[in-house]
């Protein structure tokens, strides 16, 4: 994920986001942005001492001095290192629950290099080897240590462990937290493929033994073949050296690997969250099309999770149909511990609720409420257990209304619908819930037991033009949660940000001078509480225009087609502007219908052209090209186009009717048919054993060759039927017989 991984409109992941967001809370919570204007910001921590720091997926970790700071510092710049492809990128943050006196932040990236290379190798381009989702774009991961003075780095990186081998582009690397007990704890996704049952049978470049690589990974502590993988697990370190903490269940084992793990058979642990006092990991587990989880993961016992055996409370179908041994030996145990929480991708969380699942499901954060009485959320909060989606835009609550005290999976509420695309949560200073928004934010919900704050909204046209410049604003969309107080709101405007009230009508007009200006306004209510925003104002400035000449509007593509993609500025007072003025951003919708998608950010680059591939993925999805343009003045206008797969038609049937054939995550009973993007790779298996009217039938052959499990290339729209037959009793199965 960043599985990462919601929004049906086109939207650019580089942009700002707007200055007000459409959240639905409950009675009493306002929502307000903190800090805007962040490149895909993916986690935030607060420090000890007040500061806070912000994780950008590039690579750069900025930090604030408190949450009233405007202006962040660099903390750091990784990017050289940081492979910020599709959903790889800086994804886990921490800091040493000491600092400052140990001045510690830890970080947990893709590296942008495959084993045993130095980055930069793929330098954020993986188009050489066919794109990021073909299977040879192969990275590997990075925990590392990070010293401070002051607000910046000081000294080398301090490199932990580098392993974590991932071939496709999802599934990467995940979370960091300390436990109660000093130890670092840390998850990290499985690598493999989201399109196919992938067992490592594609290529296999992280060297696993037959049917034990790709997501199979996530079992490698019960193969002995090789030497254990960290792919799918959760483990407990020594945050001095990235060694396995002293009392690790597998701390006598002479493999290295498998003394650091203490949970593993994961899928996506994209983020995780330690309850309160204790040494027990809650995650989110980012699901494949079934079922999204939330994960109680005590760590005082190796758990086994079953992934990709399982998904959700069952067998996962299309690696069940392939009948992988190391699947079919966890079946025959029945030894994988089932999710605590789960929900399907078809139904909602919280019945009744706006939350839907129509853009598709990531599960991507999770918080604990303090329980302490001076908390300024309702008491009935306290230990309460917050977790989010990001492609439904959606926060929950599970009250703790369990035994002990635990979250109540029975008693969950919708917190916050229609949320700005949540990758993280966190309660930070005042015991506030903040969440970082993908889209470029850090929010805050708050709570007022009384009287809430006005929400200030500018309108405000035009924003930049030629000198002298008028500009008509209007403040009617201010909204205040207290109905009694909507209707008394009053208004008052600095126009230049010399802290001086210019106006107190609704929809002023004013006329600005050459220049850059900050206007400001401020909305009361009847009790005196205020709520400002603000809006830039360029007088003398034209904004540039983005133009988008190939590909053509109507363009479309199949897998591994090259896409040649070039553009032009122009700007009223530069003319046209130098290539380094644009930017283009590649973004894959992975949709439930084709107007209800998700975002996945597939990459990067800058200058008037280049080649994009047409990405393997599932149907229905399209890929989106945004190109931003800005001017020398800062002034930026973004235009995209959206470009459609060529797809073809799968049919399947088989002999008798109505048995059931497999194509990537699910099985179904024949006859169907399955769009898919033309050249798309597609792993089909005939079940076998299985079930029907009574009989069981074990696979015998497909109409066209092959093994009972196969990838088929999709370059047309063809049919494929696969023969069934009794086995007789007593004798090895001979169909022309029985």
């Amino acid at each position: 994920m960043l599985a990462v991984v919601a929004g049906a409109a086109v939207v650019a992941l580089n942009r700002a986001p707007s200055a007000e967001a459409a959240t639905q809370l409950p009675p009493g919570f306002a929502e307000q942005v903190v800090w805007g204007d962040l490149n895909m910001p993916t986690n935030i921590e607060f420090a000890p001492d007040g500061r806070v720091f912000v994780a950008e997926k590039g690579g750069v970790i900025k930090v604030y001095d408190n949450v009233n700071d405007p202006r962040p510092t660099v903390f750091a710049d990784l990017s050289r290192n940081v492979h910020n492809v599709h959903d790889r990128g800086l994804i886990g943050l921490a800091i040493h629950p000491e600092f400052p006196v140990q001045p510690y932040i830890y970080v947990l990236y893709t590296y942008d290099a495959p084993p045993g290379a130095e980055a930069p190798y793929w330098n954020d381009d993986c188009n050489r080897v066919g794109g990021p989702t073909m299977g040879k774009c192969v990275v590997t991961g990075r925990l590392s240590r990070l010293q401070a003075a002051g607000n910046v780095m000081t000294g080398s990186e301090q490199v932990l462990i580098h392993e974590w081998c991932q071939q496709f582009p999802s599934h990467s690397v995940g979370d960091l937290k300390f436990g109660a007990d000093g130890m670092l704890y840390v998850s990290s996704g499985d690598g493999a493929s989201y399109d196919f049952a992938d067992s490592g049978q594609w290529d296999n470049p992280c060297g696993d033994p037959t049917n034990e690589g790709g997501a199979l990974r996530s079992q490698d502590l019960r193969t002995t073949a090789d030497p254990t993988q960290l792919n799918g697990t959760i483990l407990r370190l020594d945050p001095s050296t990235g060694a396995a903490a002293a009392g690790n269940h597998n701390g006598a084992s002479p493999d290295a690997n498998a003394r650091r793990i203490v949970s593993y058979g994961l899928r996506n642990p994209f983020r995780f969250a330690m309850r309160p006092g204790t040494n027990e990991v809650w995650l989110t587990e980012v699901g494949w099309n079934g079922y999204e989880e939330v994960n109680r993961v005590p760590t005082d016992t190796m758990g086994n999770y079953g992934w990709p055996c399982y998904e959700g409370n069952g067998r996962q179908d299309g690696y069940d149909a392939a009948n992988l041994p190391v699947c079919e030996e966890l079946y025959g145990t029945d030894a994988a511990r089932g999710p605590f929480f789960t929900y399907s991708h078809d139904d909602k969380v919280v019945p009744g609720e706006k939350c839907v699942p129509d853009n598709g499901s990531s599960s991507s954060g999770v918080a604990f409420y303090p329980s302490a009485d001076d908390t300024t959320f309702p008491a009935e909060y306290r230990g309460a257990m917050f977790f989010s989606d990001y492609s439904r835009g959606c926060i929950w609550v599970m009250m703790p209304t369990g035994a002990d005290g635990l979250p109540n999976a029975d008693d969950r509420r919708t917190f916050a619908a229609g949320a700005e695309m949540p990758v993280d949560l966190a309660i930070g200073p005042g015991s506030d819930l903040y969440y970082v928004a993908a889209t470029g934010s850090v929010r805050r919900i708050r709570y007022f037991s009384g009287n809430q704050p006005p929400v200030a909204v500018i309108q405000a046209s035009p924003t930049s033009g030629d000198s002298p410049l008028a500009v008509q604003f209007d403040g009617s969309g201010s909204t205040d949660a207290d109905a009694g107080d909507q209707a008394t709101l009053t208004y008052e405007w600095d126009f230049t940000g010399d802290g001086t009230v210019d106006s107190t009508a609704v929809a002023p007009t004013f006329t600005y001078q050459k220049g850059v200006y900050t206007a400001r306004l401020t909305v009361k209510d009847m009790f005196g509480v205020t709520g400002t925003a603000t809006v830039l104002i360029q007088s003398g400035n034209g904004a540039p225009t983005a133009f988008i000449d190939t590909p053509t509007a109507g363009t479309t593509w199949r897998v591994g087609q090259k896409i040649e993609v070039t553009g032009h500025a122009t700007d009223p007072q530069q003319g046209t502007l130098p290539a380094a003025a644009l930017e283009w951003q590649v973004n894959l919708h992975h949709c439930e219908t084709m107007d209800a998608c998700h975002v996945h950010p597939l990459n990067s680059f800058t200058g008037a052209g280049g080649t994009v591939l047409g990405p393997d993925h599932e149907y229905p999805s399209w890929v989106e090209l945004v190109l931003t343009v800005t001017d020398d003045e800062g002034l930026s206008h973004s235009v995209s186009r959206r470009l459609e797969p060529r797809t073809v038609n799968l049919t399947f049937t088989s002999n008798p009717a109505g048995l059931r054939i497999a194509v990537g995550s699910s099985a179904q009973a024949t006859p169907f048919t399955k769009t898919v993007i033309e050249g798309s790779n597609n792993q089909i298996s005939g079940v076998t054993p299985q079930l029907y009217a009574g009989n069981q039938y074990v696979f015998v052959k497909w109409s066209d060759g092959g093994a009972q499990t196969k990838m088929i290339v999709a370059n047309s729209s063809t049919a494929y039927s696969a023969t069934f037959a009794r086995p007789c009793v007593g004798r090895p199965p001979a169909p022309s017989r029985c």
